[in-house]
Order: structure tokens, then sequence, then C-alpha cells
């Protein structure tokens, strides 16, 4: 008796162990990816054709949609998934916090999709009177970067202004109630504050900030995955060219996603950069700059160093692109 027991126990511990390994295999074999409503991404979605090349090698593909850059990022952190796309200053804060995060690579410069807004009837004409203003933005995200240098360029010091920290529906509301003086924001909601409300630009990124968007997987995902990630930036590329090529297809896809008339799409669109490549070394000391600007401005609590969080593709992924 005691030896059928010693059987039957030993049968389903092996059957543990099976179904565990099976979940483990599972786990390992599905590239999860955070997006957010606008990008790329959303249109490599619909696509399919990651999914395709992907189901080749073994892999299946799992997305999870983010409100904002911020939030994917904790995504990231906390594991639950393994890639995404943000713009250049959350993940400076996210590594400050000791997020294990690699940089994968990034889209071109897109200076316009991003800008310091004014109401249409705002007496204010320079980024100078600013001063003692109070000015609108979501902590931590790209346009944190674009304040920080406007105020530079215009010979302000970031404490010279008030700021106001909303995430992008409630800074609209403040901004129309006009409970704030300026608002920074990217596309889409830049395109639809300006179409809609007739708010001004009173300084974009160009010839300030690059705008960069970069995509980010875990450490661990990264280094255990590189053919994964290979594939995964070659389809994001693909689908980026083609966008450029195609902006008028590209509204109709994401116009319904956003719940934004087609026109404002279209100026959204147009001012995004496509074509994901390999960080270059000059890339990564742009975002090093930013990285220093925070530190300085006591926005972060430790200097960063933003080489040493960068992806290394193998040699013919590099030589590729």
């Amino acid at each position: 008796m005691r030896t059928v027991i010693l059987r039957r126990g030993l049968v389903a511990l092996f059957a543990a162990a099976v179904t565990f390994g099976a979940i483990t295999q599972a786990q390992a074999e599905t590239l999860r990816i955070g997006y957010q409503k606008y990008g790329t991404l959303v249109l490599l979605k619909a696509k399919g054709t990651l999914e395709k090349r992907l189901a080749a090698q073994g892999v299946d593909v799992q997305w999870t949609e983010f409100p904002g850059g911020p939030q994917l990022l904790e995504g990231l952190n906390v594991g639950s998934i393994d890639f995404g796309v943000t713009g250049e200053t959350p993940p400076v804060f996210a590594q400050a916090a000791g997020a294990d995060l690699l940089y994968v690579a990034y889209e071109p410069p897109a200076p316009h999709s991003e800008a310091i807004l004014l109401p249409k009837d705002s007496p204010i004409k320079s980024v100078q009177e600013l001063k003692g203003k109070k000015i609108a933005l979501n902590k931590g995200s790209n346009v944190h970067y674009l304040l920080v240098r406007a105020l530079e360029d215009a010979g302000l010091k970031y404490s010279d202004i008030q700021t106001v920290f909303l995430p992008p529906a409630d800074a609209r509301a403040a901004f129309e109630r006009g409970s704030v003086d300026a608002w920074v924001i990217w596309d889409p909601y830049q395109a639809a504050a300006e179409q809609q409300l007739g708010a001004r630009t009173l300084r974009d990124g160009k010839g300030i900030v690059d705008n960069h968007q970069f995509y980010l997987a875990t450490k661990p995902y990264a280094q255990k995955n590189p053919e994964v990630i290979k594939t995964l930036v070659e389809e994001v590329r693909a689908v980026g060219e083609w966008s450029k090529a195609n902006p008028e297809d590209v509204t109709k896809q994401v116009s319904p996603l956003l719940g934004l008339p087609a026109d404002i799409t279209l100026t959204s669109v147009k001012r995004q950069g496509y074509g994901a490549l390999f960080l270059t070394p000059e890339v990564v000391a742009a975002q090093q700059k930013i990285a220093d600007s925070f530190y300085q401005l006591k926005l972060i609590p430790k200097p960063l160093s933003i080489k040493d969080v960068i992806w290394t593709p193998p040699a013919a992924v590099a030589k590729a692109q």
C-alpha cells in the first residue's frame, strides 16, 4: 500500500513539474509589448506582420495598452511587459528609480511634435514672459525636457515658473478654464488644442530638443532573446517607412482609435518621426544631456550613465540597419 501511495505521489510530483515547466516555457515564448494609443506600435499591431514572423521562431505576441510613457515604463519595471516605446524623458526617470531596462532603438527626431501652447487670447508673446506663470505638463514626460530647455534658451531658470503637474486630459481642462497660463504637450493633444481651441504655439522643440521616441526592453529579455529583438526592430522600421510614405492611410487607421477628426490626426502623423534605428553615439550623448540636466535641477536623485543601459545588437544585426 505504501508503495502504491509513494508511486502516486511521484506521479503527481512529476506531473506538477511538467506543468510548471510548460508554464515557464510558455512565458519564455511570449513577447509582451506595451504600446500607447498613438504611434508606430499601434500600426504594427494592426498589420499583424510581427506575429507572422515571430510565429516561425515559436514566439507568441501579447499586446497591452498604456495611457502614457511613465505608466508603460512602470509596466516594464515590474515585469508585466517585455518591450515598449516612450518619449525621451520617461526612461531617464525610470533609470534613476532603478528600473532594469535597456534602450533598444530610437525614432528620428520630431521636434515639431511637442510644444508650449498658449490660449488664443493670451497676451504672452515670448518665453521670457512665462516668468512667474503657471505651466501645466505631465511630470516625467517628454515635454518636461522641452520646458527645461525652452526656459534655459530664454535665460530663465526652472524655478522661475510654477509647474502644475497634470495628465493630458486634466491639463487640457485647466488650459480651457484659464487656470494655467500655458500648457506643454505633445501630439495628438497638441494638434487637437491648436485646431479645436485655437491654441497658439509659443515654442516647439525645433532647435532645442530632438524629441526622440525610444524603444526599450527589460534587460533580461533583451539579453536572452536577441533574435526576437532583431525581428521586432526590423518590423517597427518597416511599418515606420510605410507610414512616412502613406500618411493618409495611417490617418484613416489611427483617427478612429484616437477619436479625433482626420485633419487633426493627419497633422500629428506628419509631424511624427519614422524609421527605427539602433542607437548611435550621438543619440546616446543627447540622452545623457537630458539626464545631466535633470540631475542638476534635482529632478532625479543621482547622476546617470546612459551608455550603461544601451542594448548592443549582434554584429550582423547592427550591420544590416
